[in-house]
């Protein structure tokens, strides 16, 4: 059983964000000692914290409708869940123990993270819609790749919107430190997700390696289509939805304020994506797509628009 021991789990909260290789030299994707080291590090960073434990504030009236008229809540359970069954399924496929049973214990913490939001919207009494029967993916790695790729886009933002939330008081400070860990192991997963992808590739012959790389832009054009609102009703496996699964956008207009600039807010959210992997061994890769881009929008934008 899990520990519940406050030293212990203050001790797990610290270790999940700090790990450092012994191996010695560069760990060249591809190879197995990059593949051991990646594997080596999710299983070695787990956070042993329980939902059914978790603390959640008594919040006063006013915060308490603040949190429960945000936009999210659905999409956030659903997608939880959704990750969970296509990771999983991903996992299956693999031939190499190692990654597979990292990939599978990724799958497991999504469902965590299912659980953890489902308690928090029960404690607080947020109602949400019902949730669409999940299906299992024709292709497991288009849908893996879909939900590894949307995680890396939304876990970005997540991290300044997250520290924006906690600045300006909309959330207070009790409820900050419960979701914390949440935040952390999604920083996790799309390190795990970048290294899978780095070592997945490389270890591809040339023929499979271009289907593959083809697949990845397909999957970035499908993501980008979504996000700007021109397939808001298909999800990853082509199923109707009747919400808005947009989760970046939604967020940002819940949490963001008239008072932050959009280039203040690309900063924060930089800063806060650097933040949270500076943790780790440096010779793993991070993902660099999002972060990249917005830091090209930032040196586009015109100096009127100020931070």
């Amino acid at each position: 059983m899990p520990p519940t021991d406050p030293a212990v789990l203050d001790f797990a909260h610290h270790n999940t964000r700090h790990w450092f290789s012994p191996s010695r030299g560069p760990l060249k994707p591809g190879s197995d000692a990059h593949r051991h080291e990646t594997c080596r590090m999710f299983r070695e960073t787990f956070n042993p914290y329980r939902p059914a434990v978790l603390d959640w504030p008594k919040l006063d009236p006013a915060t308490l409708q603040r949190i429960v008229s945000l936009p999210i809540w659905d999409i956030a359970v659903q997608t939880e869940g959704k990750a969970r069954l296509r990771m999983a399924a991903y996992a299956r496929t693999l031939s190499d123990p190692e990654m597979r049973d990292a990939l599978a214990l990724n799958a497991w913490e999504e469902n965590r993270h299912k659980e953890v939001l489902s308690r928090m919207v029960a404690a607080y009494g947020i109602r949400l819609a019902p949730a669409a029967a999940y299906i299992y993916p024709k292709d497991p790695e288009w849908a893996y790749l879909v939900t590894g790729y949307s995680e890396c886009i939304d876990s970005f933002f997540a991290f300044g919107l997250f520290e924006l939330a906690r600045r300006s008081g909309m959330f207070p400070p009790a409820l900050v430190d419960t979701f914390e860990p949440v935040m952390q192991e999604e920083c996790r997963h799309i390190l795990l997700f970048a290294n899978w992808a780095a070592w997945h590739r490389t270890r591809l012959p040339w023929w499979r390696r271009l289907r593959f790389e083809a697949k990845v832009l397909a999957v970035w054009a499908f993501l980008g289509w979504e996000r700007i609102g021109l397939a808001r009703t298909v999800d990853a496996d082509g199923k109707q939805q009747e919400h808005d699964n947009n989760f970046t956008v939604t967020g940002a207009q819940s949490v963001s304020t008239a008072n932050l600039s959009v280039p203040a807010l690309m900063s924060l959210c930089l800063e806060e994506n650097d933040r949270r992997f500076s943790g780790y061994d440096s010779r793993l890769l991070r993902p660099t797509t999002v972060p990249r881009l917005v830091k090209l929008a930032l040196r586009l934008m015109p100096k009127s628009a100020g931070h």
